[in-house]
């Protein structure tokens, strides 16, 4: 898609798609066979639902055809939300996954490697951490500034209730042996 479409596609779709309470992540044009593929991905501070998806294709759609945006040539129209394994980009990206895990890895200057942490506050710098503790040890807190993330995603967690009543088991037992002592 060339610069000047993507940027006109934005012009004409962000206004509508932040009057339904949403921010455009993304917008794509791929060929596929003799039609593209206009791909609008939208997100929310708590999530999108399929009945939003759908009345906003609806808005959408009439607005692409009242333009000359997309050319002569046939399109699909797809809205979508992102995929539960989006990567984290932008501020709003690691707001939205607090209380979530998250998978870092670490540019060079901030050490390197890979970090999977639960993001406990974001603020305009960066994130703070929550790091789980290993073989029994407990969590700490740890300060990443979004300069220090090379890339993230949300891990997901097919246990993670599970995972949350071992922890409150674990600091349950934690204050029982401090009452005792």
């Amino acid at each position: 898609m060339s610069t000047t479409q993507s940027d006109r596609l934005r012009g004409l779709l962000e206004p509508l798609v932040g009057r339904k309470g949403l921010d455009l992540e993304e917008v794509d044009v791929t060929p596929a066979g003799k039609r593209r593929v206009l791909r609008v991905v939208v997100d929310a501070e708590d999530g999108v639902q399929l009945d939003t998806c759908a009345e906003l294709s609806r808005s959408l759609s009439e607005a692409l055809d009242e333009t000359d945006v997309m050319g002569g040539s046939p399109y699909v129209l797809e809205v979508t939300s992102p995929g539960a394994d989006r990567p984290l980009t932008v501020q709003r990206h690691y707001r939205r996954a607090v209380g979530r895990l998250i998978k870092a890895h670490l540019t060079e200057t901030a050490g390197g490697g890979e970090l999977t942490a639960r993001v406990t506050r974001v603020d305009e710098e960066g994130v703070d951490l929550e790091v789980p503790g290993v073989k029994g040890r407990k969590p700490t807190a740890r300060r990443l500034a979004f300069g220090d993330i090379a890339k993230a995603r949300v891990e997901i967690e097919f246990n993670r209730k599970a995972a949350e009543r071992a922890q409150q088991e674990s600091a349950a037992a934690d204050e029982e042996g401090k009452e005792e002592a």
